[in-house]
């Protein structure tokens, strides 16, 4: 059955989705319709902050998807969720804000995703935001994006880690999203007034009064609708019923790393021997689509604390009720924090020329699920190696959009990928046994100090390492063979049809995934409405001019192991 006619329509209502049904909006000429698989982000598990590990493992509110057996990984099946709410995975994440470093965004330049370098993305960061503590050169006054140091690093133990790290010669930094990434400070996450500051909140929410927004959930889209090589509109199921919708500009793909490739395969778009496997008749050859998936993994050390400060003392379920009390009534507390207060990002080794390793610092010990890892107080930190080299895919499985695509990141294929985080497990023991955190520190409990060697770390990786949930680069932007869209976030080779979120990433920036994400939706909402893009703004950007021959850039206080 026929539908009624827009302007644009944008698939996915997710960290990209919400932003363009904002901005693309503001022309009230434009009428946009907006579909969205999930339904209402309107959940306590959602809103509330310190409740994040609920809504990313709850079927509703995230696709669950799972790898095919990771080879590199002892052949296990990787947890993969992606959001199915309004706001998407912006919905479910751990609310960390973290842009990525200047040199990644010049990296996509030199990939061929021309215009994208740190100079003119930056103006997009600034205009997103409302930093806590004022805009400045680097930092965003008065956008939509509400972000905050949560509860200002209360625990001792955060100002212990970013002092640790000074004790170990690296630099602290004041605003790792600023002009110094490098170094140990205070961590950013989207909260505002003590809820969860998702797309949906900061950009959805405030357009959805507008009459020229149609917004539809529980929208399963089957595929985009062509006419040749030009997209005409989608196919979507709701409630049993199917819908055919026309778009009189542009179908815009917002639906994620996972999503966006999948759909342009269940559109006949894509690599001909995939499509063909699925059998699915090929509409458009572009090969490099679900192709390029990087993914950033990371694995927690956990130690045991010598000071009744950590949060296990708060894992129980009446100081949990009491926590979540305070938080209904007044929106503060402990409940207003996802606890990743501080933060690092280092070099894994001299040569790299900026970090390629980041920490979150969590003043507790406890596993994924939220749950106490062991008795007693401890802490833990979750450490990454972010610049990987391995290259995975996404396929589509069978025409059937309701089956799932074959997802395979082949994590840790590249020797380097294993080199990185054998620094990871080196470097962080090297700045735990700083003096900083003397009176904290007790026994490691995980990885253990008898995983030393080589061999014994890789096999403690490969064992424990989980996705950091940060899939991305799936329909790379640029201009090569393998290029999904160019620069302008179109398709290549198709009319009217657009990829715009972090499947579009050439590369993936040392950083989460949600920043970058939000900053590619403001520039590509300009670029869809034909505006002038932002005025580019030189911002220097402090570096190691010495990166080349050293590992870190502070004074040489680290103790001679």
């Amino acid at each position: 059955m026929k539908g009624n006619q827009y302007d644009f329509i944008i698939v996915g209502a997710g960290s990209a989705g919400c932003v363009l049904a904002n901005r693309l909006t503001e022309d009230t000429q434009r009428k946009v319709l907006l579909l969205e698989t999930g339904g209402s982000d309107k959940s306590i598990f959602i809103q509330m902050p310190t409740a994040l590990s609920i809504p990313m493992n709850t079927k509703k509110f995230a696709w669950q998807f799972e790898t095919e057996p990771e080879p590199y990984l002892d052949n296990r099946r990787m947890h993969c969720p992606r959001g199915k709410v309004l706001g998407g995975s912006s919905s479910i994440n751990g609310m960390v804000y973290v842009r990525g470093h200047a040199r990644d965004f010049d990296e996509w330049e030199s990939k061929g995703a021309e215009g994208w370098n740190y100079q003119q993305v930056l103006p997009y960061f600034k205009k997103a935001e409302t930093w806590a503590f004022g805009g400045d050169r680097y930092r965003g006054g008065d956008g939509p994006l509400g972000v905050n140091n949560g509860n200002n690093m209360q625990n001792p133990l955060y100002k212990a880690f970013i002092n640790a790290g000074q004790d170990a010669g690296y630099l602290p930094t004041k605003d790792y999203n600023g002009a110094q990434q490098e170094g140990f400070g205070s961590m950013h996450m989207t909260v505002k007034n003590g809820r969860r500051w998702s797309t949906a909140n900061a950009y959805l929410r405030p357009a959805m009064g507008r009459p020229n927004l149609t917004v539809v959930t529980h929208a399963l889209v089957h595929k985009v609708l062509l006419d040749g090589h030009t997209a005409t509109g989608v196919r979507y199921e709701q409630s049993g019923k199917i819908h055919e919708v026309k778009a009189t500009e542009e179908v815009i793909l917002s639906a994620g790393s996972i999503g966006s490739p999948h759909l342009l395969q269940l559109s006949g778009i894509g690599n001909r021997e995939v499509l063909e496997k699925a059998g699915i008749e090929v509409k458009h050859e572009l090969p490099g689509v679900g192709e390029n998936l990087q993914d950033h993994l990371e694995f927690y050390f956990q130690f045991r604390c010598e000071q009744p400060v950590s949060l296990n003392g708060k894992l129980d379920w009446w100081n949990k009720l009491k926590i979540g009390v305070r938080w209904i009534l007044k929106k503060d507390g402990l409940g207003a924090t996802n606890h990743f207060e501080s933060c690092g990002f280092i070099r894994s080794k001299a040569g790299v020329e900026w970090p390629d390793m980041q920490y979150h610092f969590l003043p507790a010990a406890m596993r994924y699920d939220g749950k106490e890892a062991f008795d007693g107080d401890g802490f833990q930190l979750h450490v990454g190696h972010n610049k990987p080299k391995s290259r995975g895919t996404v396929h589509v499985h069978s025409a059937d959009p309701k089956e799932a695509p074959r997802i395979q990141f082949n994590y840790l294929q590249h020797e380097a990928d294993r080199e990185g985080f054998r620094a990871c497990v080196r470097l962080t023991r090297e700045i735990i046994n700083q003096p900083a955190m003397d009176e904290y520190r007790g026994e490691e409990i995980q990885p253990g100090t008898a995983v030393d060697s080589d061999e014994k770390i890789d096999a403690f990786v490969r064992q424990t390492v989980e996705s950091a949930y940060h899939p991305s680069c799936t329909c790379k932007m640029g201009i090569d063979e393998h290029a999904v869209v160019d620069p302008q976030t179109r398709v290549h080779g198709i009319k009217n049809l657009r990829v715009v979120d972090s499947s579009i990433f050439p590369t993936i920036p040392n950083g989460n995934l949600n920043a970058p994400t939000i900053m590619v939706a403001e520039r590509a909402a300009d670029l869809i409405r034909g505006k002038e893009t932002l005025q580019s703004l030189e911002a220097p950007v402090v570096m190691d001019e010495q990166w080349q021959v050293r590992q870190r850039s502070g004074e040489a206080k680290r103790q001679q192991s």
